[in-house]
């Protein structure tokens, strides 16, 4: 599997699957490449659909590696991280699609280098993207936590569990979570022109409004994934049908 190392000297994993316009998939927070993307069947849904799909591990998550300083998970630095693997891979401009953190840091890419991103997706996040996590510390605490039965926060409690799922590095994802999420202001949103899709389970209780969100990106779609939460939402068929039609019409794929 192949690696490139970031300015910064963090070498990050990823993968580089099928022909065609480019897309970056970025995963959401102590996630990883296999389980948000490939274990759900995106991988192969845009792949067959003529894309070339690259998928990285963001640094502190999967096989890529895992500092424990909170410095390291800056939100420019994590949108940074994506810039040089499209300039690794030679690629000036591609479509970015996101879920949660993911989302977050294609946004990011799409308002301070717009002239890279093609079209944006941002899946599983509202306007969380402008107002923020108010239970980061939470969650982080919880990370830390000696023992999963001990974390009494019930999203805490959530994102432990699914962590130790994922066979993930707890320091590494608390000391992400304690860098805080850079938020985006609706006048930095108001200003992208690229196509964007937003796409958030209806019953999504993270991801913040994700109908304010739309209203503050000009032209922005919306998609609504019926009857699923914020862990469910991620391959729900429904999801991938709006994603391939909102890039079908776009002209990709």
């Amino acid at each position: 599997m192949p690696t490139f190392e970031a300015s910064d000297g963090v070498r990050l994993r990823f993968e580089d699957r099928g022909e065609g316009p480019p897309i970056l998939l970025i995963h959401g927070f102590a996630s990883n490449r296999r389980v948000n993307w490939d274990e759900t069947s995106w991988i192969e849904a845009l792949s067959e659909a003529g894309f070339r799909v690259l998928v990285p591990d963001l640094r502190g998550h999967g096989e890529s590696d895992k500092p424990r300083e909170t410095s390291s998970y800056a939100m420019r630095r994590m949108a940074q991280d994506q810039f040089e693997l499209l300039d690794h891979l030679r690629l000036n401009r591609i479509v970015a699609m996101g879920y949660s953190l993911g989302g977050r840091i294609a946004a990011h890419m799409a308002v301070f280098h717009p002239e890279r991103i093609a079209a944006l997706i941002i899946g599983g996040l509202g306007d969380q993207l402008t107002k923020g996590l108010p239970q980061a510390d939470a969650i982080a605490a919880g990370l830390r936590a000696p023992k999963a039965a001990e974390v009494e926060h019930p999203l805490a409690a959530g994102f432990r569990a699914f962590a130790e799922r994922t066979g993930a590095d707890l320091e590494a994802l608390a000391a992400c979570m304690e860098a805080g999420r850079a938020n985006l202001t609706p006048a930095q949103l108001a200003g992208l022109d690229m196509p964007v899709l937003i796409a958030v389970g209806e019953e999504d209780e993270v991801a913040g409004d994700p109908q304010n969100l739309a209203e503050m990106i000009q032209g922005a779609e919306l998609a609504l994934i019926a009857r699923r939460d914020h862990m469910k939402a991620v391959g729900d068929k429904a999801h991938k049908a709006a994603v391939l039609s909102f890039l079908e019409r776009l002209g990709h794929g």
